[in-house]
C-alpha cells in the first residue's frame, strides 16, 4: 500500500540538520593550529574551550528538551538552529579565550536541541515499527558530518583565506536550511495540508502497540517522570552508552598520533574510517527493529534484541581493539565499535517515545541527553590520567559501558510499553 513520502522528507532534513550540526561543532578543532598561532592560545586554553562546550552541551539537551515540548517541533528547530548558527558565525569575532568560550557555551546549549528535536519530530511523525529506521536516518547524519567535515572546512579555509571567513560561511548553513524547514514543516501529521489521506492513516494507526493494542497517552511532568524507573533505564544507558562515542570524537586523532607517531596529514587519511561504519551501523539498526516489529515480535523483544547485539558488537570490538598492532586494523575495529554504537542507540533513543506521549518525550530525552554529555565530561578528565602509557585501559573502560548499557536496559526497562498513570494500576 502507498502511504506517501512526507515523513521520510522530514526525517531527511533533520538528518541534514545533524550534517550541519557536526560541521559546525568541529570547525574549532580543525581550525586551531591557524586560531592557536594568530591568537597565541595553547593547548590548555583548547582543553578549556571544550569543555565548557560540553558541560553548556549537556544542560542544553534538558533545556531544549523542555523548550520543544512547550512551543512544538517546528519552532524548537527553527529556535535552535537559528542561536547554534549565530554562535558558530560569532567565533569570527572572537579574539581570546574568554570570547571563544562564551561563543562556544552558546554553541553548545543550542545545537543540543537538535538531539530531544529529533526524537520529539520521531515519535510526532512515524508508526512504532518505523521509529528505529527514521531514528537510525536522523543518527547517519552524525556520521555523515564526521566523514566530511574535515574536507570541507579544509576547502573553505583554502578558498577564503582566514579561519574568521570559514566561521562566516559554515554559521550560515544553518540560516540556509531554515528556508525548506519553515516551507515543509507545517504541522504534525494530523493538520499537515500536505499529507494524503493514507499516509495520515498509516502514521496515526501506527503509533498503537499492536501487541498490547494501546498507544502512549501518558504526558506526566518532570517530577513523575523522574519517579519512574523506565526513565531512568533510558537515562541510564544514554549515560553509558554516550562516552563510547565521544572517545573516538574527541581522543582518536590522540590516539593516532601517540600510538602510532601520525602527523596531521596521516590522522587525515585515517580518521574517517570509523565513521563509515557509524553510518552503516545507524541504518542496520533501524532496519533490523523494523523488519523484527513487522515480523510480529513485540516492541519489547526487538529493542532489546537490537540493543543487545549492539552492546555484544562494542564488546568484542572494544577488547579486541587492545590488541590492534596496526593503524589499519585498529580504525577497522573502531568502525566495528561505532557501527554496534549506531545500531544500539537508535533503539535506545527511541524508548522516550515508546514510553510516554507527547507533551513528555522531548523532557526525557533531554534528560537523557544531560547524563549523557555529563558522563562525556567525567570520560574526558578520566583519559589522561588512564592513558599515560597506553590506550588499552581506556578501551577497557568503554567494553564496561557496552556492558552497563544493556544492563540498564534490561534490569530497569522490564518491559517497553505505554506506560499508564499508577492510578489506572
Amino acid at each position: 500500500m502507498k502511504t506517501g513520502k512526507l515523513r521520510w522528507l522530514i526525517v531527511s532534513l533533520v538528518a541534514l540538520a545533524t550534517v550541519i550540526n557536526y560541521i559546525d561543532r568541529g570547525a574549532l578543532g580543525f581550525l586551531w593550529p591557524e586560531i592557536s598561532k594568530e591568537l597565541g592560545l595553547t593547548k590548555a586554553d583548547y582543553a578549556i574551550i571544550l569543555n565548557v562546550f560540553t558541560f553548556a552541551y549537556a544542560f542544553g539537551q534538558s533545556i531544549f528538551g523542555r523548550i520543544f515540548d512547550q512551543i512544538g517541533t517546528r519552532l524548537g528547530f527553527v529556535l535552535s538552529i537559528a542561536v547554534w548558527s549565530l554562535a558558530t558565525m560569532l567565533h569570527a569575532v572572537a579574539n581570546g579565550l574568554a570570547s571563544f568560550a562564551i561563543f562556544r557555551a552558546l554553541l553548545g546549549v543550542s545545537e543540543a536541541g537538535n538531539w530531544p528535536g529529533a526524537t520529539k519530530a520521531n515519535a510526532e511523525w512515524f508508526p512504532i515499527n518505523e521509529r528505529a529506521l527514521a531514528q537510525g536516518i536522523f543518527n547517519s547524519g552524525a556520521a555523515v558530518g564526521g566523514i566530511i567535515s574535515a574536507p570541507i572546512i579544509a576547502f573553505l579555509f583554502v578558498f577564503l583565506g582566514s579561519w574568521q571567513a570559514t566561521f562566516i560561511v559554515i554559521g550560515a548553513l544553518g540560516f540556509l536550511w531554515l528556508v525548506p524547514w519553515l516551507m515543509i514543516y507545517k504541522a504534525g501529521p494530523d493538520a499537515h495540508p500536505w499529507i494524503s489521506a493514507e499516509e495520515r492513516r498509516f502514521i496515526l494507526e501506527g503509533q498503537r502497540d499492536t501487541q498490547s493494542n494501546t498507544e502512549a497517552s501518558y504526558a506526566p511532568g518532570s517530577a513523575e517522570i523522574l519517579s519512574r524507573k523506565e526513565s531512568w533505564g533510558v537515562i541510564l544507558a544514554s549515560a553509558f552508552i554516550d562516552p563510547i562515542w565521544w572517545l573516538f570524537i574527541g581522543w582518536l586523532p590522540l590516539y593516532l598520533a601517540e600510538t602510532y607517531g601520525f602527523g596531521v596529514k596521516d590522522i587525515g587519511l585515517y580518521a574517517w574510517v570509523p565513521y563509515i561504519g557509524a553510518m552503516f551501523g545507524a541504518w542496520f539498526g533501524g532496519l533490523l527493529a523494523q523488519n523484527r516489529i513487522k515480523a510480529g515480535w513485540s516492541v519489547d523483544k526487538s529493542r532489546k534484541f537490537v540493543i543487545a547485539l549492539g552492546g555484544a558488537i562494542m564488546l568484542v570490538s572494544l577488547l579486541a581493539t587492545i590488541k590492534a598492532a596496526t593503524p589499519t586494523v585498529a580504525v577497522l575495529l573502531m568502525a566495528a565499535i561505532l557501527f554496534g554504537f549506531q545500531t544500539a542507540i537508535g533503539n535506545i533513543q527511541t524508548l522516550p517515545s515508546d514510553f510516554y506521549a507527547g507533551s513528555s518525550i522531548g523532557t526525557l530525552a533531554g534528560y537523557a541527553g544531560t547524563a549523557a554529555k555529563l558522563a562525556v565530561v567525567g570520560l574526558n578528565f578520566l583519559i589522561p590520567v588512564i592513558t599515560i602509557h597506553s590506550y588499552a585501559p581506556a578501551f577497557a573502560v568503554g567494553a564496561a559501558l557496552a556492558v552497563l548499557t544493556v544492563l540498564a536496559v534490561f534490569v530497569l526497562c522490564r518491559e517497553i510499553k505505554p506506560l499508564q498513570p499508577r492510578s489506572a494500576h
